[in-house]
């Protein structure tokens, strides 16, 4: 069911019978309702605000929802206190607005004098201010790898193609690479083909990064995607997120395989993701930062 900004589906009987609902601010992508859906099913209730331009509305019928364009902080908030919600996750893709695509209404306008000079920030320095913010009006910001278990991978390999030496050489050009940008809260990902950087990760997202990518690929190996999350990054917010939807853009881009920063990334869907992987010949890789540093040698 498609909805018009500020309609609501409420299904079944009162939501909040079983007790406070769990709150989804939502954008885009298949995360948002994976969350949903998980809580659902453990017997939670959930109301969400799925944000209009970013999430589609057809994907929330049957889930209790409102559709509300972002700028809109006074019904969002009402709504969300109206429900009974004290526990938040912020998750989905979203691309950031321009303070005049924005257009906050009067609460808005209040919410982003509060939020100050981080609204010109990067990705994380905003959403630190934005959960401040919300933390202030009551509410308790929630990860959502707490609600949905086991979606951050522990170290190791997922499938069965292995990074050779000129990939794992490549994933330590990318890891210094990325901790560069996160220093600077600029982004998440890189892509590096035999020392080469092909591109990084700005405001654009992986999948228009690995687009990029693909028309500026060396001729021989494959090179690599390579995910981090940012020095001293809030984890409850924006972690780096991988999916089938990331196979197949590596794929397109004619790479060798991706590496993920273990229990720090987002593994959407693993099973579909793990063997897209797999049929591809792609490599995914969960690994932690400090294997590859370079090891120190004795005098």
């Amino acid at each position: 069911m498609s909805l018009s900004g500020g309609s609501v589906q409420t299904p079944g009987p009162d939501h909040r019978a079983s007790g406070a609902p769990l709150g989804i601010l939502a954008g885009g992508g298949e995360l948002p309702l994976h969350v949903a859906r998980t809580a659902l099913a453990a017997g939670r209730p959930v109301f969400v605000v799925a944000l209009a331009g970013w999430a589609d509305p057809a994907a929330w019928a049957g889930i209790p929802h409102v559709l509300e364009r972002p700028g809109a902080a006074g019904r969002i908030l009402a709504r969300l206190r109206a429900e009974g919600v004290r526990q938040l996750v912020m998750i989905g893709q979203a691309q950031r607005p321009s303070m005049l695509g924005l257009r906050p209404d009067a609460a808005g306008a209040r919410l982003l004098a509060r939020i100050g000079r981080a609204f010109f920030a990067g990705d994380d320095g905003l959403l630190r201010a934005v959960a401040r913010v919300l933390e202030e009006e009551g509410f308790d910001i929630q990860a959502a790898h707490a609600v949905l278990q086991d979606i951050l991978p522990p170290p190791g390999l997922l499938t069965r193609a292995v990074p050779d030496a000129a990939s794992r050489a490549d994933i330590a050009r990318g890891i210094a690479v990325v901790q560069a940008l996160g220093a600077v809260d600029v982004g998440q990902g890189a892509v590096v083909q035999q020392g080469l950087v092909l591109g990084v990760e700005a405001i654009e997202g992986t999948d228009a990064l690995l687009a990029r990518c693909g028309g500026l690929r060396r001729e021989g190996p494959g090179g690599v995607l390579v995910k981090l999350v940012k020095p001293g990054q809030d984890r409850r917010l924006d972690l780096p997120t991988v999916g089938p939807v990331t196979i197949r853009g590596a794929i397109a881009a004619g790479l060798a395989g991706i590496a993920i920063e273990a229990e720090g990334t987002i593994l959407v869907d693993r099973a579909a993701t793990v063997a897209a992987a797999d049929a591809a010949g792609l490599f995914l890789l969960a690994f932690r930062p400090e294997e590859f540093q370079p090891k120190e040698t004795s005098p």
